[in-house]
């Protein structure tokens, strides 16, 4: 490979991981663990959490923001809509609610490596 190649591979790697980190998590696009969650009780958006609709949990993001989800294992997606906050275990990125979870084949696990992002 010529010096060019290799700078290119390597520019190319480091922002593909840059990307799967949690530091980004605000960023346009994001990938991450997730996990979901089927309380009932009030979201940090004040909302009551129903387990029923499509909606997650992100540290950052506002309330409202459609957001792209899609498993990495099965390239299944769902959209969803930020409404709490959270996860709160390291290298987590969203929390689904159980509808979510199932439309994405993530129930029987409890979490999977997801990636995500905001469509507005």
């Amino acid at each position: 490979m010529t010096n060019n190649r290799l700078t290119v591979l390597a520019a190319a790697t480091i922002a593909a991981f840059c990307a799967f980190t949690p530091a980004n998590a605000a960023a346009k696009s994001s990938c991450g663990g997730a996990s979901w969650y089927a309380l009932t009780s009030k979201t940090a958006s004040g909302e009551r959490m129903n387990p029923r609709l499509m909606t997650a949990a992100h540290k950052t993001l506002p309330f409202g923001t459609k957001v792209k989800v899609t498993n990495a294992r099965s390239g299944k997606s769902v959209v969803v809509r930020i409404n709490d906050r959270g996860p709160f275990i390291r290298g987590r990125v969203l929390d689904l609610s159980k509808a979510a979870a199932q439309d994405i084949g993530m129930i029987r696990s409890g979490h999977a490596k997801v990636c995500y992002e905001i469509i507005r």
